[in-house]
């Protein structure tokens, strides 16, 4: 199963009211995920739920079409509840592109592109306590979950299922292609992954082709 948790819910967000500082008691952990973050890529694939699901009364729905919904089209990318998946989230740069790729719903895949238009900060559900994103353990002082904002950039040509993406991957692993390594494979369950330039390239480049 390639569905991965829900890890991205925007109703409760308040982007103007947002603090921009990123509070981190670990700096050994900051430079790791910068360090981690240089030799990665400039590229990332977010994992969020298009379809409508209830988690504790409310609904973690939000797809590529509600981001593009959203004033100036950018939203703050919360509720990412996963250790490796907040370090590539505080590994983000400005301007670095990402594929919207939609999860747990009838025919997963990528949907478009979005950009990083604020680097990580710390994510206000795991303070909220009727979010069902709240973490009693997080203090304000030493928040331990952060987030980032994004923008639509644009839709994909044409919504590149997962299907075709393992198919390119299976047929990869054998002849040392571009997908062979690919975290969505290789690291199902998390939300928010790096991709390699030859991975991000790749992909882009089945937009323009049929579907295989």
């Amino acid at each position: 199963d390639n569905k991965g948790p829900a890890e991205k819910h925007t109703k409760t967000k308040n982007l103007a009211g947002a603090s921009s500082k990123v509070v981190n008691a670990n700096p050994q952990e900051t430079s790791a995920s910068k360090n981690c973050g240089k030799n990665l890529s400039s590229y990332w694939l977010m994992k969020s739920e298009p379809e409508s699901r209830l988690e504790k009364g409310v609904d973690v729905k939000f797809s590529i079409e509600d981001l593009k919904a959203q004033p100036k089209q950018t939203a703050c990318w919360d509720g990412v509840r996963n250790y490796q998946a907040r370090n590539f989230l505080r590994a983000m740069k400005l301007e670095q592109e990402a594929f919207f790729y939609h999860s747990n719903c009838k025919e997963p895949g990528i949907a478009g592109l979005v950009k990083i238009v604020k680097e990580a900060y710390p994510d206000h559900t795991q303070f909220e306590k009727n979010n069902p994103h709240y973490d009693p353990s997080s203090k304000e002082d030493n928040p331990k979950w952060s987030m980032v904002d994004v923008q639509f950039v644009r839709m994909m040509k044409r919504f590149i299922t997962l299907a075709e993406l393992k198919t390119h991957h299976q047929a990869h692993k054998a002849t040392g292609g571009p997908l062979k390594n690919m975290a969505l494979f290789s690291r199902q369950r998390l939300s928010v992954q790096p991709l390699t330039q030859e991975e991000f390239d790749f992909i882009l480049s089945l937009e323009e082709k049929e579907p295989s």
